[in-house]
This record gives C-alpha cells, structure tokens and sequence, in this order.
C-alpha cells in the first residue's frame, strides 16, 4: 500500500450529476430490487410526484396522473416528436396523431410518467430545473410555502439516475421540452401549444446499470398515492387509470388502517377522533391489537422514523387525556393499542437525509404539544360516550400491566436460575444499533439442533446469529401476552431478539424463519407467524421477518454442481448436465454440509419478506383462526375438499 502514490493527479472534482451516480445513496437511500418501499425506484417516483403535490399545495392543479407500464418486448421504440409536432403528454402521442419512432431506442423496461396540472416549470429554466443541483423555486417562501423538495435536488437525481428521462413543461400557450440519457442532454425545443392545460409531464426509465434487475410493486405505490390523497383533501390522483381521492384525510386513513374485512367491520374501540388546522392534523382510535403504531407527516412526507413532530403529538396526546380525566395514568397504559397519525405543514422543516426519514426541528416542541393537548382535551369534552370507551381501554390496559409485570418477575427469576446467557442463542458481534454493521445482521430461527449445526458452522459471526428452537413451539393463537412468560423456548426467543416492551429494541435487522421444506417445517414457520403476527405485529409490518430459501435438490456431476429450488429447476439441470449426473434430494437444513450451506446464506442469500400488504383486503383475524385456532373438524373438511392427489 506504500507504494501506492497520493498526489495532486489523484484528486478529481465530479460535476453533480457525476456525483449523484457514484454516490447514489447520499440521494435516494438504498438501492434494493424493488421487493422493499423504500427501495430506489420508488424514491424516484416519489421525488417527481412530491413536485406535483407541492403545486397542488400551493392552489395550482386538482389532479395528478402516474401510469407505470412495461412495453410489449416488440413494441417499436421511444416516441420521438416530429420538428413540427407539438407534445403528447398522457395519453402519449401516437403514430396515428403524426409522430414518428426511433427504431433504435427499444424500451424493455418500466417506464415512469407523472403529469400534474400545475403552473409548469417555467419555460426558459426547464434544463436547469432538472439537471443543475441546487436550482429551484423552493427556497422562495412565496412560490412554495410548504415544500417538501427543499435542497434543489430530487428531479436532478432522478435525471442522473435514469437511462430516459423526458420533462415537458406546459405554460399559457408554449411549451418546452428536454430530453436526457443518463443525465446529459440529448435535445430540447420549444414552440407553441394550443391543446394542453398548464402543468409539467416527465417521463423516465430507471437505469439498469445503477438498479441492475429491478420490478415495481404495485401495491407498493398504490400505498404511497392513498397516503398523497389522505394528506391533500380534494387533490385527485389517479394511477394507471384508477383514481384516488381523499374528503376527511388522515381519518380516513385510519379508517382503512382500521378495517377488518371487506364488509367494512372495524377494529376501532371507539369512533376516531380527528382535528385539524393550517398547520396541524391528526387522528388517534384505539384498538385491541398489542402494542401503538403511528403515520407521521411533514409537508406530505412520510417520515417513517418519525422525529421531533411525532415525540410532542405523544406528548401531547398524553398531556390531554391526563388533564381531562384529571388523573395521572401512565404513558404506557394509555398508548397501548392507540393507532394515530400526525401531519404537520412547516416552512423549514429540518430532515436527517436526503430520504427524510425523520424530522429534526426541536424548535416546534412546546408549541405543538401545547395544540395536540388542547385538541385532544377539547376532543374529549365534546365526546363524552368516546371518552368513557378511551377511559375503559386504559383501565384494561392498567390492569393487563400489573398482571404481565408479576409473570414478568416470576419468568426473569426463572431465567437466572438457568444461566446469565441466553440458551439456545448463538449471538453475533454486531446489532442493529451498530450503524452500517447493524442494516446487515440477521438472526436465523431453525428447527432444532441439528439445521442450527450446518448455519452455525457456515455463518458470518460478525452479523448473523442463530436461535434454535426445540421442535415445535407452542401455538399461541388467541392466547394473553402474559402466556409468553409462561413458555421458556418464547420468552428466550423474545429476550433474544430484544423486543420485551416494544419492537423499538429489535437487535437484528432481519428476523429470518429457517426450517426443513417438509410438513413439520411448514408447521413450525406458521406457528412462528403466528406468535408474530398475534403479539409483535409491527414486526411484520416493518418487513423484518423473512422465510429463508433453500435448495431441495443437489444435481451434479464431476464438472458441474448445480442446486435447484423447484423441481422444474431440477429437470433443467438434469438435461444440462446429461445422464451421468447425480440428484439429492434434501429433506432438510441438517442434510446439507456447512461447506456447503455457507453460500445460502451469504450475499447470494434468497430470503422472502413477509408482509402484510398482501393481507390487506381480508381478515387477518379470521385467517388465523382459521388455520390456527380450535376448529379442527372445519380445516379437515376444508382439507378434503380442496386436497389434489398427485397421480
């Protein structure tokens, strides 16, 4: 490394848009695949419809159109405009309304449009807008008062980021459109335009070389539009064709929170409180699920880590129901089962990212917890019948907290009787508090000793650690969280993962189930689900629990090895490698050398997150009732109904 050498050569200065494709997660976060929210491409998306929104905010356009298609693999190529044909926006020009095609710019990927009917960007500045960092109106308070673009840098970075990116910008009349590749210019123009309303079209197509293989999840997106239709009462937005529309806001946000089933019964204890003012808007329920979640807001960003706005709404949400009720109950009982969200509008809000995840202004502390707990008093004063249900709620929740804390002692007397550590946990070095080291640790949950040896031999000790669980565990469907304390194996596994009082303590950032693809296995990953969906259900939501994939089948020869997840996998491999080749079938985790397992669990390491997106328009209740509770008689004939013997 001496040798190396460190000179005036060695120093290079980039352009932004340089920058922005080395650097990509200074910008956009993670890059990922498209299987997380928060992945990329979805912050992509989400920085051009944050622009639309603002112009809706500022009183300028009631509707904002996203279409998200892939092109047939034979379809001719980009739509290119004539020198004497003005813009199609959406729907796109079509060869039949006078444009012609390039033949040579095939679209095989995702291609992202967003129109909004705003003012449009104006026409002279329309390249900087979208391609110099740091220009923009948002630093003018009287152009846009409650942005959430702030830094002068979402479009640009979804310029640099993007193989396509085409803006168009509508004004009075004329038009101005850019197109770039990779962020550098192809071509621009402007001329006159009679057929369109005011506003900005862009257009893009992710590029493959910063996302690599990428796929968008609808019900991703579809979950980002409601949130900008909750947060912004009579904006319309419409995706691929579908439209979303918002009269009460955050309440009803929480109504769908709330709901259980497609017959619109609701989980809410109690009709949802709602207030809302210029610059504050929140709603708050109660239900009997374990545990508080909360949908905070600034400036119609979700702030999925919350921050300053979210810690004075629950110290203020706190303060109300003390002062009404004249009585000092504690934070815990009355938070237990509250599902509430907050939206704040403020001029200079003061995020921790680029991504605005969370919120770091302390100064609008005391006047924002002065208003949510005149609110909620106030809320409670005209809702009297409300406020005996909330009253009821906290009672419960008083009484449910000193009856776990006695199991609570007598389990942890339990546990020092056994050892300091704690059994059956194989821990790693690092944790998810540990910065960059902790986004990678993983705790594999395995079926008996005998899969945690082959893991245990192969793991990273650094970041993966292993709890393995006697066989199986105990269906704790329908049962007290108190019952927790009563099963050892469950009250280790809680200790282990750090989640007693909350899941705010999780100590790995991926919760992965690993057991045998047989009967026994499947059994065991939905009691696992189970316990997790019945007592830790944020766990879920937040996308930390995984299914680990395995192989089932070894097929190899003396040139090759190749491991196959299906049996379709298998027969391909089979005809690969020609008759000589061997086949093993693994029945499971234990059967598999750690010399081997190590590459499973590694890098290339196929895990499944579990989520509850897909659950959404059924009863997760019921679901697990169904197949996890006392009706027995019901699954078998369910069972003989619907078994398909295989001939």
């Amino acid at each position: 490394m001496k040798d190396k050498v460190y000179d005036e050569s060695k120093i290079k200065t980039l352009s932004s848009l340089e920058h922005i494709r080395l650097r990509t997660g200074m910008y956009i976060g993670r890059l990922g695949d498209g299987s997380n929210i928060d992945d990329g491409i979805y912050v992509l998306l989400k920085e051009v419809v944050d622009n639309a929104v603002d112009e809706f905010i500022m009183g300028n356009g009631k509707n904002i159109e996203v279409e998200i298609k892939i092109p047939a693999a034979e379809r001719p190529g980009i739509f290119v405009l004539p020198e004497n044909c003005t813009p199609g926006l959406i729907p796109p020009v079509t060869p039949q309304r006078g444009g012609v095609l390039n033949p040579t710019a095939r679209i095989k990927d995702y291609t992202v449009k967003v129109r909004d009917y705003g003012r449009g960007i104006p026409l002279g500045k329309i390249v900087e807008c979208v391609s110099v960092i740091n220009t923009g109106a948002k630093y003018n308070d009287d152009v846009f008062q409650f942005s959430v673009g702030l830094n002068g840098v979402g479009t640009k970075a979804v310029n640099a980021l993007s193989q396509h990116f085409r803006v168009v910008s509508v004004r009075d009349g004329h038009y101005a459109e850019a197109v770039f590749e990779r962020g550098n210019l192809l071509k621009q123009r402007k001329g006159k335009m009679d057929n369109q309303k005011n506003g900005t079209f862009v257009e893009f197509i992710p590029d493959k070389e910063i996302f690599n293989e990428y796929q968008f999840n609808f019900e991703f997106i579809e979950k980002r539009i409601k949130s900008y239709a909750w947060l912004n009462t009579g904006l319309t937005i419409s995706f691929n064709g579908k439209k979303y529309i918002s009269q009460h806001g955050l309440m009803d946000l929480l109504t769908e929170e709330t709901a259980l089933d497609a017959e619109n019964t609701h989980s809410a204890l109690y009709p949802i409180a709602y207030f809302k003012n210029d610059h504050l808007e929140f709603a708050f329920t109660h239900t009997n699920n374990y545990g508080e979640q909360y949908f905070s807001y600034v400036n119609g960003q979700f702030t999925s880590d919350g921050g300053s706005h979210l810690s004075a709404f629950k110290e203020g949400f706190l303060k109300g129901i003390q002062a009404y009720f004249k009585k000092d109950y504690k934070s815990d009982d009355i938070r237990e089962g509250c599902i509430a969200a907050v939206a704040v509008k403020l001029k200079n809000p003061v995020f921790e990212s680029q991504t605005k995840n969370k919120l770091g202004n302390s100064d609008i502390r005391s006047w924002l917890v002065a208003e949510c707990k005149n609110a909620v008093e106030d809320w409670l004063h005209k809702n009297t019948d409300q406020a005996k249900k909330l009253e009821t709620k906290i009672i419960t929740n008083e009484s449910l907290r000193t009856e776990l804390n006695a199991v609570k002692k007598e389990a942890r007397d339990a546990a020092k009787k056994i050892a300091l550590k704690i059994p059956k946990l194989k821990d790693c070095k690092y944790h998810l508090e540990d910065g960059e080291h902790g986004e990678k640790t993983t705790i594999f949950i395995t079926e008996g000793d005998s899969a945690a040896g082959s893991i245990v031999s192969s793991r990273d000790v650094m970041t993966q650690a292993i709890f393995s669980l006697r066989g199986k565990p105990e269906n704790m469907f329908g049962k007290k969280r108190t019952s927790i304390y009563k099963n050892e194996e469950l009250y280790n596994m809680m200790m282990a993962l750090g989640i007693e009082n909350d899941t705010s303590g999780l100590r790995y950032a991926r919760i992965v189930i690993a057991t045998d693809a047989d009967f026994d296995g499947f059994h065991i990953r939905n009691l696992m689900l189970t316990f997790f969906l019945s007592y830790f259900e944020d766990l879920v939501k937040s996308q930390h629990v995984y299914i680990l994939e395995t192989p089932l089948f070894r097929v190899r020869n003396k040139k090759e090895t190749i491991y196959c997840y299906t049996e379709k996998e298998r027969d391909i491999a089979c005809q690969k490698l020609g008759a000589s080749n061997e086949v093993t079938r693994f029945k499971g985790l234990g059967e598999i050398s750690p010399k081997e397992f190590g590459q499973f669990i590694g890098d290339n390491m196929r895990i499944v997150p579990i989520s509850l997106q897909s659950l959404k328009q059924i009863d997760v209740d019921k679901l697990l009732n169904f197949y996890m509770g006392k009706n027995t008689p019901d699954r078998r004939d369910y069972i003989m109904k619907n078994l398909v013997s295989e001939v």
